[in-house]
């Protein structure tokens, strides 16, 4: 965020100051006798004397004020003074901290900030994101000369992105090419009647090409991933797949959902006939609405046979391992009166990397009740209309690669879940969409261009004290028993933490190692897409007889965000977050604690969330917890889940949070915030009271509380809003701040809150 403030830089000492002479006047003449000198003043000499006069009073008053503001303690750097003029323009003063804190701490921000066009949101994380993506913009363009393939290759797939005048020449024509690999799409032909060119169609061989070469997840989700239970070991996964739509609820198609169903439906319609037309066939809107249509009612069905959010909270519920041959016993699909045979789906996919696998493979199915509504429901539909449904799943994230008349298409169904009229600059759509697909490459410029490298030993210290400021509260825990709280400092001092980078980024050969199967043509970015994800799926793939590396890197470090892995019991803060507001070297302590360290304590008590307490200190899906603990954390979580479920959003018409699917980040907050000012206490305590900053006559320990509010102001538009009341496991900014802080007593002493106010309730929750 840019900061409008003049830099005033002061000299060590006063001295410094006077000893200064101005340009083109000496001191020679300081030292001829009284008696050589002639006493004639000429009006320009007057003028020159004048002028001395004036500057020796200025500095001397600059002296006088440095003076003060040193004797008063007063911090005037560069960055206590950026700092001080963020929070300041940031915050509304006029309100009372005790009546709505969240109000008080991001009035300032609210005001001034109107949300982008091409936005859903905006927030501080918002206006971070878009200054990375102009780092991102800059290294992805520069032309210097690399020694590293992998550099070249991310800045050939940007530009093959940012280059709209091919893209628009080529039309809908590469996907047109690509459609006869995947059977084709029914509704875009004329010839489809359950074979294409000679191939017969069954749905293990379609849906299963679309798995392996584009990683598209469809009516089945298959995928490798770390065995709950066995943290070192790789197992394949079935599980329910996505939804065109966000979440089953929209599939109601009434009240708040009824525009995206409509303009849903439509963008499939506008795609298939802008395919026929491309194609020179006829187009009869009536037979592609009523195609359409079927495709619509069988999401439908597929979306009210998942399982609804509540019921997938418990890892230990979602683990159902068992062999393939189990898998075709008890769960039978039947397509278009064809037995889907779950072995012969899931070798078609792993030949594609020479892998096979026997009737006695184990696996493990996360959905098994999904699997079961979901024969029936396909009992219903031809092979006609379920290839359309695959297909139509498929395309609708491709039109992105093709002409503006393809983007078009899909305008209403953004505008409709997202509230968004207008799309980002391209530049900013392909710069993210590079760091998406080569994160390691990307990670190395960004890097090399923003990351200042001290902040890795910061950022150890902070770890290593918030941790033991975990680890000494559970002291004071008397739910807990003392069997499960030794192990809860087992798994807490088990915790490996990354910051910053992998070290193998900036290893040439490692990248180059990394992305060799890559190639991208500059002028075929569509082929580009397809390439990256069939490479992607196939380094997934390959994992299934591999053991997990636990010291791999879960995320690249151009991001701003941070995370926690179970299965590696690792704590993750990539080098896109390591800056203000979050992180500055010369910002305040108690910026830094309320900010980044808060985080740190937010990633830690993840590991001992509603999800992450199941997997014990090695990673591993275990109960190593006594039925007490077990119990009496239960009920502590109802607090929080009561405690935010009866949160009521404004801008999704009132809603209420589903405080059960935001338990986990709701606990992880409670635990961040408190963890965090325990620990900058401990700072204080050792080091001494930092010095005031200017302009804010507030102290340190308020100003912790108002820096990590800060760090959550945003909006949202209404229809995002609606969408992320049902998608995202996060509470909206306004009630992580709000929840947590009203749970925290030591808020309303730093604010000297009176008992009864809106921010100090009857009843508070705490867990961690």
């Amino acid at each position: 965020m840019p900061i409008y403030i003049i830099d005033r830089k002061f000299p060590e000492t006063p001295g410094e100051l006077i000893q200064a002479a101005p340009e083109g006047q000496t001191m020679a003449d300081s030292n001829t006798p009284k008696s050589a000198k002639k006493l004639r003043w000429t009006s320009l000499e007057i003028g020159l004397i004048t002028i001395v006069s004036l500057l020796f009073i200025v500095l001397v008053t600059l002296i006088v004020l440095f003076a003060t503001q040193r004797d008063s303690g007063i911090c005037t750097t560069a960055d206590c003074t950026k700092s001080a003029s963020r929070i300041i323009e940031n915050m509304d003063p006029s309100v009372d901290p005790c009546d709505n804190f969240y109000q008080y701490a991001c009035g300032g921000w609210l005001k001034k900030h109107i949300i982008p066009e091409t936005s859903s949101r905006y927030s501080t994380f918002d206006i971070l994101r878009d200054e990375l993506e102009v780092v991102l913009k800059d290294v992805l363009e520069r032309r210097d000369p690399g020694h590293s393939s992998a550099l070249t290759k991310a800045k050939t797939l940007y530009k093959s992105c940012i280059n709209e005048t091919v893209i628009e020449k080529r039309g809908g024509t590469p996907l047109l090419q690509m459609l006869p690999d995947i059977f084709e799409w029914p509704v875009a032909v004329d010839d489809w009647e359950g074979s294409v060119h000679g191939q017969s169609w069954t749905a293990e061989d379609s849906i299963a090409k679309m798995n392996a070469k584009y990683r598209n997840q469809v009516l089945v989700s298959f995928f490798i991933g770390t065995d709950d239970k066995d943290s070192n070991s790789h197992i394949i996964h079935f599980d329910q797949p996505g939804l065109g739509l966000s979440s089953r609820d929209y599939y109601t198609c009434t009240g708040p959902y009824a525009e995206a169903c409509r303009a849903y439906e439509q963008f499939m319609v506008d795609v298939a006939k802008l395919i026929r037309t491309d194609r020179g066939l006829s187009i009869n809107e009536t037979q592609i609405v009523q195609e359409m249509g079927r495709v619509m009612e069988l999401e439908k069905e597929i979306a009210n046979a998942t399982d609804i959010p509540d019921d997938r909270n418990n890892p230990v519920l979602l683990y159902n391992k068992m062999a393939l041959r189990v898998l075709n016993e008890n769960y039978t699909l039947l397509i278009d009166s064809k037995e889907f045979n779950w072995t012969r789906f899931t070798n078609n996919i792993m030949e594609t990397v020479n892998i096979t696998v026997t009737d006695e493979e184990q696996v493990i199915v996360y959905a098994p009740n999904y699997f079961l509504r979901l024969n029936p429901v396909l009992a219903k539909y031809s092979s006609r209309d379920v290839h359309n449904y695959m297909v139509w799943r498929y395309v609708m994230n491709l039109v992105v690669g093709l002409s503006r008349a393809y983007k078009d298409t899909r305008r209403a169904f953004r505008k409709a879940i997202y509230g968004t009229t207008s799309e980002a600059a391209v530049w900013r759509q392909c710069a993210n969409y590079v760091n998406s697909n080569l994160d390691n490459a990307v990670g190395r410029l960004y890097v090399e261009e923003a990351f200042a490298g001290e902040s890795k030993e910061m950022m150890d210290e902070m770890i290593a004290e918030i941790r033991e400021v975990f680890i000494k509260n559970l002291d004071d825990l008397h739910w807990m028993d003392a069997e499960t709280k030794k192990a809860a400092e087992e798994k807490a001092r088990a915790i490996r933490e990354r910051i910053g980078y992998s070290e193998n980024i900036m290893d040439n050969t490692y990248l180059d190692k990394e992305y060799k199967d890559l190639s991208y043509d500059e002028e075929k970015y569509f082929e580009n897409i397809l390439k990256n994800l069939e490479f992607e799926q196939k380094k997934r793939l390959r994992k299934l007889r591999q053991k997990v590396n636990k010291e791999e890197w879960i995320t690249g470090a151009a991001i701003v965000n941070a995370f926690y892995s179970s299965s590696r019991n690792q704590i993750v803060f990539p080098a896109g977050i390591l800056q203000p507001p979050f992180f500055g070297k010369g910002q305040s302590k108690s910026l830094n604690y309320g900010g980044i360290g808060m985080v740190i304590g937010h990633e830690i008590t993840h590991g001992f969330d509603d999800n992450g307490r199941n997997f014990d200190k090695d990673g591993d899906l275990k109960d190593w917890w006594t039925a007490g603990s077990t119990q009496r954390f239960q009920e502590l979580s109802k607090c929080m889940v009561y405690q935010y479920g009866n949160f009521s959003w404004d801008l999704a018409g009132g809603q209420n949070l589903s405080g059960n699917n935001t338990l986990g980040e709701n606990i992880a907050d409670n635990g961040g915030i408190r963890q965090s000012y325990q620990a900058y206490q401990k700072y204080v305590s050792k080091h001494g009271e930092e010095a005031p900053l200017p302009g804010i006559n507030l102290n340190h320990q308020q100003l912790f509380f108002l820096n990590f509010a800060q760090v959550w102001c945003g909006t949202h538009r209404p229809e995002h809003a609606v969408n992320s009341i049902k998608t995202d496991v996060h509470s909206p900014g306004k009630f992580r701040v709000l929840g947590s802080l009203q749970n925290f007593p030591e808020f309303a002493k730093a604010f000297n809150c009176w008992t009864d106010s809106y921010m100090v309730p009857e009843k508070t929750c705490r867990v961690w």
